[in-house]
């Protein structure tokens, strides 16, 4: 299908100079944007046309723009990165929208993602609970076989579908409670069917749990709108088996 010619949009996005003033939005126009283009192509034409009038550009994050990093987190017309399904920012494009529409753009909303400019947070709140006990403990030295440990191939595959998370916090600006439960039983998962993560099983939900509260996400009430907006389609089991490893932390002590 032929990539059509969209002749004018109106980008209303969230402008905020810092982390401590006052944000509002600014309504921009932007014309002739292709079909074909992705989402931050079309905010990179429009960064430029800003800057040839003079207007400091719109600050967002990006990097590999292949979906594998999760940097590109925009709330996009009331969706965790736009109107479609698992898609980053950067792997939308711009045929889901219609000419003539307006766009909103939002940076991600929740206490623990402050934000540092426009449409850029600070997430390190989940490398800080990765910290707290999203690793596993080995010991140094010569690489072992490949087979010294055998996996079944079932557990295998729920870790590597655990494992898929890219950390984005779609599930945390989707969800009502801002909270980090996927995020974090995907990454409980992902070490809890491996042998190697039975090292840490007795503290690493506790810890982790304990540090996601401490950072100032809300609590999991079920609503699935995380699983939802997952680009990555992880499932809502991983949080009943981050349940189950938690209360087993908390029985063995």
């Amino acid at each position: 299908m032929a990539d059509k010619i969209l002749k004018q949009l109106k980008i209303k996005v969230w402008r905020q100079k810092n982390a401590k003033s006052k944000g509002r939005f600014e309504t921009y126009t932007i014309e002739n944007i292709s079909t074909g283009s992705s989402f931050l192509e079309m905010m990179d034409i429009l960064n430029n046309d800003l800057i040839e009038k003079g207007i400091d550009p719109i600050a967002f994050d990006h990097d590999c723009r292949e979906g594998i990093c999760g940097t590109c987190s925009l709330y996009i017309n009331g969706r965790p990165h736009g109107p479609d399904t698992e898609v980053t920012t950067c792997q939308l494009h711009m045929r889901k929208f219609k000419d003539g529409e307006t766009i909103i753009i939002e940076p991600w909303r929740a206490r623990a993602f402050p934000v540092i400019k426009d449409l850029v947070v600070d997430r390190s709140a989940f490398e800080k609970i990765l910290q707290a006990g999203g690793f596993v403990s080995v010991n140094t030295g010569g690489v072992p076989d490949a087979n010294a440990i055998p996996v079944s191939r079932e557990d295998a595959e729920e870790s590597m579908d655990a494992a898929a998370c890219i950390g984005c916090g779609a599930c945390v600006a989707a969800c009502k409670n801002s909270s980090a439960m996927l995020f974090v039983s995907a990454k409980v998962s992902h070490l809890a069917k491996l042998p190697q993560g039975k090292v840490e099983a007795d503290t690493r939900a506790m810890s982790m749990v304990a540090k996601m509260d401490e950072l100032g996400f809300g609590g999991c009430t079920n609503t699935r709108a995380c699983e939802a907006e997952c680009p990555k389609s992880i499932s809502i089991m991983n949080i009943a088996r981050l349940n189950r490893e938690y209360l087993k932390a908390r029985l063995s002590r």
